[in-house]
């Protein structure tokens, strides 16, 4: 085949770090799939429909930087929308490459199948406008140069981008890229970096400083900046929800994750009462506050963005990129205040003091979790009992957590779970999902064994929608599903005795059992489904709903 307009992107997005491909076949992209499947450095993974394509796509992203869906037009790029939005939302670098009508069919105004049958072809770029951070529909003059500028605007922003590639401009002849695409400079000014030192030298010296992170470190690349600054000057040292694991929990100096007032009492205390609180990445939002409920001083507090610092809620320091703020505090930690002893947070009851026979709670559940999880593991967290469950646990070193805490989408994780194991393959991921997140998404089970990818997958068997019960209608019936018999699908999807291993636990000893198997069968899918009680919930769970009620029953 000709050296055409697909196989740039194509080339484009393998130098970016790209190596799978996610979607779905339209007749729109069908040609341009056969460049895909060409191309020696990608391959294809058809997902089973276009949101499950675009949550692999997403938890793909966010272990490799960049991730990819290819569509269709209307019909495809329409089911993908909620998936980009999710991206958009979490800053996660997707590209969304949308197969169309030859560009005569257009210019015509011509009624065919997959549009609204008024000649009009850009209703839904208008749509993946407020969903992306740059749009191009490829033209045959500048479709090279549109693509690498588009893919430029996802690399800097950390947010979705979208390609309309039409099928006769994907076939032009092109020439292959004259030069990689340049890296992202630091924008930094040397005068904002140097008020910001001397500011920070002066509002933090000889105070006692505790560092609270989140999500936007590991977003815009700078964890080994941060980790570097704790480990100088033994800091005392916090998450939220959404940033969790982008330090090492292991660390003794690590108090754990702050969560506003549901926070365990030494981890608010460290955080609410500290002489000085640097925030590094942080964004508040309700589901990981308690409902808005962190009390912050900011006259306290030296806060570290993407773009900025701000010092006692007063004085800013821009252009300053969040990696060169935190090398400048590496450079002035010695003269914080001699570290105090990091407030211990105490482990949970341990649940090994219950009997076998216990029925599983929520309670036991969790802790029996995290302390089964092997130091490499990827865990992707369904939103819900299973994100909030897990979230205030300690997990080891070299854990990375995943979750959608702001969009919110239940059924995301499984998907993305499927992305975050093909993106990093030599690691194990571990899916912990409800059975009614579950029911949303479970066609991508499917994907997943076809894959060969090992992992394990806890289905939460508690007949519903918890999340919900907790927040609204407990015994309502819009909160109850359909009862499957879950330890039939993944053989229904394509599974067998070779490939996935499938298990269930009611009790405590019976978990206790299985998560010492699931540990060991490393070289299949160990699909685990535990049964808890319909209303029973994890205990951060209570303050977040409580907290979710109140203000939807505000008038």
């Amino acid at each position: 085949m000709a050296y055409v307009v697909g196989d740039y992107l194509l080339d484009r997005l393998h130098e970016l770090g790209v190596t799978e491909i996610f979607g779905v076949p339209g007749d729109f992209n069908l040609q341009f799939l056969d460049h895909v499947v060409a191309h020696p450095g990608l391959r294809w993974v058809g997902s089973a429909n276009e949101l499950n394509a675009g949550y692999a796509a997403d938890g793909y992203a966010r272990l490799r930087g960049i991730g990819a869906v290819v569509t269709t037009y209307g019909v495809g790029e329409l089911s993908a929308v909620n998936a980009i939005a999710g991206s958009y939302a979490e800053h996660v670098p997707v590209v969304h490459i949308v197969g169309v009508p030859a560009k005569d069919i257009q210019a015509n105004h011509r009624v065919i199948h997959h549009t609204l049958g008024d000649g009009d072809f850009h209703h839904f770029r208008r749509i993946a406008a407020e969903v992306t951070c740059a749009q191009a529909d490829l033209g045959a003059a500048d479709a090279c140069q549109e693509i690498d500028r588009v893919l430029n605007s996802v690399r800097v922003h950390r947010r979705p981008g979208y390609l309309m590639l039409a099928t006769d401009v994907a076939r032009l002849e092109a020439a292959p890229p004259a030069a990689p695409l340049a890296p992202a400079a630091d924008f930094s000014s040397d005068g904002a970096r140097l008020a910001f030192a001397r500011a920070a030298r002066e509002f933090l010296a000889d105070r006692q400083v505790t560092v609270l992170a989140d999500v936007f470190v590991d977003r815009v690349g700078a964890t080994d900046e941060l980790r570097a600054l704790l480990a100088i000057g033994e800091v005392p040292h916090a998450t939220l929800a959404w940033g969790k694991t982008v330090v090492d929990e292991s660390a003794p100096h690590f108090v754990g994750v702050y969560t506003g007032a549901a926070s365990p009492e030494p981890v608010r205390a460290a955080v609410e009462d500290a002489e000085r609180l640097i925030t590094v990445g942080v964004q508040y939002t309700d589901s990981i506050t308690a409902g808005f409920s962190h009390r912050i001083d900011p006259r306290r507090t030296l806060e570290i963005g993407p773009e900025r610092s701000v010092i006692a809620g007063v004085d800013a320091f821009a252009p300053l990129s969040l990696p060169a703020a935190l090398e400048v505090l590496a450079e002035i930690s010695a003269d914080f205040a001699p570290t105090h002893v990091a407030p211990v947070v105490p482990d949970p009851e341990p649940v090994d003091r219950a009997p076998a026979d216990t029925p599983l709670t929520q309670a036991a559940l969790w802790p029996l979790i995290a302390g089964a999880l092997g130091n490499s593991n990827i865990v992707v967290a369904d939103q819900g009992s299973a994100f909030f469950g897990l979230a205030t646990l300690r997990m080891p070193a070299g854990i990375t957590f995943l979750g959608q805490p702001l969009w919110g989408s239940i059924g995301y994780a499984l998907p993305a779970a499927l992305g975050a194991g093909l993106a990093c393959p030599d690691r194990r991921a571990v899916l912990v999902i409800g059975d009614g997140a579950a029911q949303l998404s479970i066609q991508e089970l499917g994907t997943w064994i076809r894959e060969r990818l090992t992992g394990v997958i806890i289905l939460v068997d508690n007949n519903g929608y918890a999340i919900e019960r907790a927040i609204h209608g407990p015994q309502a019936p819009y909160n109850d599903i359909a009862p499957w018999r879950w330890s039939e699908l993944p053989h229904a999807f394509g599974g067998d005795e070779n490939s996935v291993l499938t298990l269930r636990a009611a009790t405590v000893g019976e978990l206790r059992e299985c998560l010492e198997v699931a540990t060991q069968a490393q070289d299949c899918l160990v699909f685990l489904q535990v049964v808890t009680g319909t209303t029973d919930y994890p205990p951060l769970v209570a303050d977040i709903a409580a907290a979710l009620t109140r203000a939807n029953s505000r008038s």
